[in-house]
């Protein structure tokens, strides 16, 4: 058999010998084989620029107007959450308005018991029983004002002389100007009304002065 040692210096001699019996081989394995057919690129036409220039024109204008949209589509998103938290919020605040409407007529029959109770009844010993009667009333309609002041329901009770305001005023008939009196002003309060929060629920009642 033979040994590595021989097999080495054979190998060795091959890789000398090969070049010179065919010096082709190396010019071979050197050599970088070229294609004739190759040819440069021609530079693009002016029409081919021009093309590239509108379309590159025409995407940035879709782009712009894609963001435009969307920052719109994001304004109006805001826009509705906000006026459903506002609407959420009046919920919460005029919800029980149907409710206050309804008190508000024993609220007025509670004010007129009291108003129209008779004064010598009320007297000290002259009738008990009455004067009872109407302490109880009248504990009844101020602890129902609380509860009312407790749910920020309040009473408009405009002064006589006080200007009218048609926001928080009806006017139910005129009176002539007399006196010290003037045009535009409360003349008689005929009956109280009431606002829940900000918002009036029912307007007060009054005659006005009129020329």
């Amino acid at each position: 058999m033979i040994g590595l040692r021989t097999l080495s210096c054979r190998l060795a001699s091959a890789k000398w010998l090969l070049p010179q019996v065919c010096p082709c081989f190396v010019r071979m394995s050197t050599e970088v084989p070229q294609n004739s057919n190759t040819t440069a690129a021609p530079p693009p036409s002016q029409k081919d620029l021009d093309d590239l220039l509108s379309v590159n024109k025409q995407l940035a204008h879709d782009r712009e107007e894609f963001e435009d949209k969307y920052k719109r589509a994001l304004a109006e998103a805001e826009n509705v959450r906000k006026r459903m938290l506002r609407q959420i919020d009046e919920a919460k605040l005029f919800g029980i308005q149907s409710f206050c409407k309804d008190l508000l007529e024993v609220a007025d029959i509670l004010e007129k018991a009291t108003e129209s109770a008779p004064e010598s009844q009320l007297e000290e010993g002259v009738n008990p029983h009455f004067r009872q009667l109407f302490e109880g009333l009248r504990m009844t309609d101020a602890q129902l004002m609380k509860v009312f002041g407790k749910h920020n329901l309040h009473k408009i009770a405009p002064e006589i002389g006080e200007i009218f305001d048609p926001n928080i005023h009806e006017a139910m008939f005129t009176i002539p100007l007399n006196g010290e009196s003037k045009p535009n002003t409360v003349a008689v309060v005929q009956k109280v009304g009431y606002r829940l929060h900000d918002r009036t629920l029912r307007p007060a009642y009054v005659g006005v002065f009129a020329k």
